[in-house]
This record gives structure tokens, sequence and C-alpha cells, in this order.
């Protein structure tokens, strides 16, 4: 039965139950027909829509969301389920919503190149991003967004970097002064020092320096309203099922956001630190380019500049906050976590420090950026395979902006038992990608591919042809792809290569408790390890110089 026989059948009802002259009647059989011709769209809608097959639901409420929430290793997950449902599946979510997954290459390449666009963030996803950091580039999408990224684009340029390198490595040069003062008052030769929090303190501080032309002293063991907020927001609490319970259910109900819970609370006390550092950052910076004393060109100074260009590339102060919000936040927690996993993983891999160490070895003085760049290509393996096994972003979830076909680099079996290669999704629709899964996948990177070897980026055939066909940077989506790709990804990769050249050519590093050491995940402002039986997010190396 079509929509129009669907009226003409409720409306000859009808007109029977009038003569009858039946009031509730004629109101059931209105009812009956608003029921019935919403049950022919939808299933009109599912005739064009690709029915996927995917895990059961493991909750009538919650469906799969609180095991996804819950684990510390969801690439894990979405990888178990791609080797059993294929490339693209399903999933069920919170109040019976459903999420696509993409675990292809094809298709995630397809996806991230129509995102801010074909693909937006959802409501909740919005709605939080607006209440932590504001209207800026991870909030915008479409035209919002390309005028922003291209206004913001020349701070983070190869050029822009060259200039800060020369802060970047002053500032690396006082963790280094800080370790040797560590040892020296010991008394011994060696030094057991939490490298979570000192590598969040030298990325803090070399951001600010080099960034916003500002020093926080965290090095020096300044007091910051800044860094101790920071602190208590990125250190994991206490569980709470409350706050668990309201934080989940914001993500599809964003007006949930408004519940009272300690992590609204802490969420609302980091946005007001923020917004006090950023007023403070922007009137430095902008006194400093009144005297004409800011001739680095400081990534601050830049944005401001583009905000006071009358052009279709300026940024409101709105924007310009919201950025410097994002940095703040990336250069404490997304940058530290890729460096403290860096020194853990060569701390667990003497003989990968070893190699390391002598390729550095070969350099004498201040690495300069073209060094760093493509003068050390063990290094460099080193922090790509860092990048790709410990990502500090997990996952992209986007909301289908259009009606779209997304193509398949393999086929899948849908729940009629189709074979298709291609999926039809609706406006709507929920899609994720998994960027530990991606990164980690066997299916993409070969049997090695949850091992830790840099090598793979050295060998002729070091990568599998699967691999080779990730379209994000270098092949990994760790920075994510398309016009998403984080902006500040070569300042990222600077300052890691340049902490890991200075640390391992002066220190070697061990594991306090021996090879044989645990290592747990922590959730933070993003996941992040830590040892076994720590207190909070303590990350304790042995460190000890090296004498060469």
């Amino acid at each position: 039965m079509d929509i129009a026989s669907a009226f003409t059948f409720t409306y000859n009802a009808s007109q029977a139950l009038a003569l009858s002259a039946s009031v509730i009647g004629v109101a059931i059989s209105l009812v009956t027909a608003w029921a019935l011709c919403t049950a022919i769209r939808a299933t009109q809608k599912r005739s064009r829509v690709t029915e996927l097959r995917g895990p059961k639901s493991t909750s009538l409420l919650l469906g799969v969301s609180k095991e996804l929430f819950e684990s510390p290793d969801t690439g894990a997950i979405f990888e178990a389920w791609s080797k059993e449902y294929g490339v693209a599946y399903e999933i069920p979510m919170i109040y019976g919503q459903k999420r696509i997954i993409l675990c292809d290459p094809k298709a995630v390449a397809y996806f991230f190149s129509r995102d801010t666009r074909s693909y937006v963030g959802t409501p909740g996803h919005k709605a939080s991003v607006v209440r932590t950091i504001g209207k800026g580039l991870l909030w915008a999408e479409g035209e919002s967004h390309r005028r922003q990224r291209r206004s913001i684009a020349p701070s983070f340029n190869s050029a822009a970097i060259r200039k800060l390198s020369p802060a970047i490595y002053k500032t690396v040069e006082k963790l280094k002064a800080a370790w040797e003062a560590k040892m020296d008052a010991s008394g011994s030769e060696s030094v057991v020092l939490d490298v979570h929090k000192w590598m969040s303190y030298v990325s803090l501080d070399s951001f600010g320096i080099a960034g916003f032309s500002y020093d926080f002293g965290s090095l020096d063991g300044k007091p910051n309203s800044m860094i101790s907020v920071l602190d208590a927001f990125g250190a994991p609490s206490t569980p709470n099922i409350w706050d668990n319970f309201v934080h989940l259910l914001s993500l599809f109900f964003p007006i949930v956001l408004n519940v009272p819970t300690s992590r609204g609370k802490m969420v609302a006390k980091l946005s007001a630190r923020m917004s006090e550092m950023c007023d403070v950052l922007i009137d430095t910076t902008t006194k400093e380019r009144d005297r004409g004393s800011n001739e680095q060109g400081s990534t601050i100074s830049l944005l401001l500049k583009a905000e006071d260009e009358d052009s279709g590339q300026r940024l409101t102060r709105e924007e310009i906050l919201a950025q410097i919000r994002v940095l703040l936040i990336a250069s404490y927690e997304t940058t530290a976590i890729t460096m403290t996993w860096a020194l853990l993983e060569l701390a667990q891999h003497p003989d990968i420090q070893t190699k390391l160490r002598e390729e550095l070895s070969s350099f004498g003085g201040e690495i300069s950026y073209d060094q760093l760049t493509t003068g050390l290509p063990y290094l460099d393996a080193v922090v790509q395979e860092t990048l790709r096994v410990h990502p500090a972003a997990q996952d992209r979830v986007r909301q289908a902006n259009d009606d779209d076909i997304i193509p398949l680099s393999e086929p899948v079996q849908t729940k009629s038992g189709e074979v298709v290669d291609s999926i039809a999704v609706e406006r709507g629709t929920v899609i994720g990608i998994s960027i530990p899964c991606i990164n980690r996948s066997e299916a993409i990177w070969g049997p090695d591919a949850k091992v830790f070897r840099p090598e793979r980026w050295l060998e002729a055939d070091g990568l599998t042809q699967k691999a080779q066909e990730v379209k994000g940077y270098r092949h990994l989506l760790t920075f994510s792809d398309g016009p998403r790709t984080c902006i500040g990804k070569l300042f990222a990769i600077t300052e890691a290569k340049m902490v890991l050249a200075v640390v391992v050519k002066n220190f070697v590093l061990d594991m306090r408790d021996g090879l044989d050491t645990k290592i747990e995940m922590s959730k933070g402002i993003k996941l992040r390890p830590k040892i076994a039986g720590e207190d909070g997010i303590k990350v304790p190396l042995k460190l000890r110089q090296f004498r060469g």
C-alpha cells in the first residue's frame, strides 16, 4: 500500500466513523492514518538505505555504549567486530540509536574528504565543544570552517614552525637542566621522575613561549592557576555513575549538559581559567606588537594579524579565543601524551633506544629544523611509530548532512544477505571511525600491527599495500584527514622530535620496576598511559645520565 492508498483507506474509515457520530472513533482513525503513513515512509526510507549487519545490543537502554565508554581499548573492540561483520557495520547505541562504523581505507578517505560539508559534527559534540572551547575551528562547519582554517594556516605552516623551532629548543634545554638538577640533588647516579608530568610541562612551556610569547613557568615550578586546573581536569577521578551516565547521555541529547555534575563544574572552571589566560595572552601580545618587539611572528601574533586584516579571512575575537583554548589543551594534553608514550616505548625497548642514541650522537650542539625534518631518519621512524600505535585521539564521529553513497574497497554482506561494494546512507545517519582500529588493524598493517617496530617506516616493503591506501598524514589517522586534518601537526611533530633528541642523547631511560611493568590506560581529557598501581596518572621512569 502506498501513501495515497493509505489516505484513501483512512478517509473512507473516517467517513464511516463520522456517520456514527463517534468523536473517539474519528480520533482513532486519524492516529491510525498518521501511524500508517509514518510506517510507509520508514519502509520507503529503509529501501533506500543499506541495512548493515553488526553486534547485538547488550543493553535495552544503552546498546553497546557502556562497553565502549568504559573500555581502555575501543580500537580492539572495533577491530574484532570488523573481522566478524566486514569493513562497514552498524552498532546499536543509546536509546535505540544506530551508528555506522567504517574500517575500510577507501570508505574512510571518502568520508574525510567530505568532512565539514556532507558530514558534520553531531549536536552533542558541537554542544560540548562550545561549552568547553567555543565557536572556533573545532566547532565550525562548511564556509565558516574554511574561512577560519585559511586564516589560521599561516601560523602552522613549515616556514612558521622553522622560525619557532629555536624557541622550542631553548625550552627543551630547560627540561634537560631541570633533570640534571634533580640528579645532582639526589646524590645518586639515577633518579625516578614522573615523565608524564614533565612532558606536560615542557609541552605547555614550549608552546607558551613559541606560540604565545608567554612563559607559563611550568618547568621552573612557578605557581599557575591555569596549570592547576588543567592538572585537575586531566587527572582521573573516582568513578561516578551519575557523572558517567550524564556524560554519555549528553553525547546524544545535548540539553543534558545543563544537568549539574562534578564534571560539568570542572568544565566550567577550566573554561573560566582558559578565558582569563586567553585575555592575558591577547593583551600581552597586542602590547608587544604595538611596541614592535614581537619579531619572531608567534602564533598568537599571526592570529591577531588575521583579525586585523579587512578581508574575508578575518577572525573574530571569539574565534581567536576559541583557537587559543584548543592550542592550550592540545599542548598540555595531546602532545604530552604522545611524548610520554614515546619515552615509555624507548624504556621498554632498550635496543631501539640505543639505536636512536647512536643516530643522535652524530650531531653536536643544537639540532636544526632541517636536521629534525630530513636528517634523522630513525628519530622520524620512532615518532611515526609512536603516532601509529598510540594515537591521542580515539575516534571521529560525524553526522551525514545529505543522503550519500559511500564506496568500499571490499564488499560487505548486508542483513538481507546481499553483497554490496558501497553503502547508501541517509541524512542524519551517524558515522564513526576508530582511529586506533585503523592505525593498528592487522587487516591493514599486517600480523605485526600491534608491535612497536620503527623499522617498518624505513624498510622498502615495511608498509603493506593496504596501509598505503590510508590517506591520512603519512598513512595514519592520528591527525585525522581531509579538511579537519590537525592544523598543528607540524608543531607537535617538531616538538616531539626535539624532546626525544635531547632526552635520548643525554639520558638513559629504564622502567623503574623492570621490563614486565604493567601499563594501564587512564581517562582524563584524553586516554593516557599510567603505571599500574600508581596514584593518579603517574608514569615514573628511572633516568641516568648517558656518559658516552
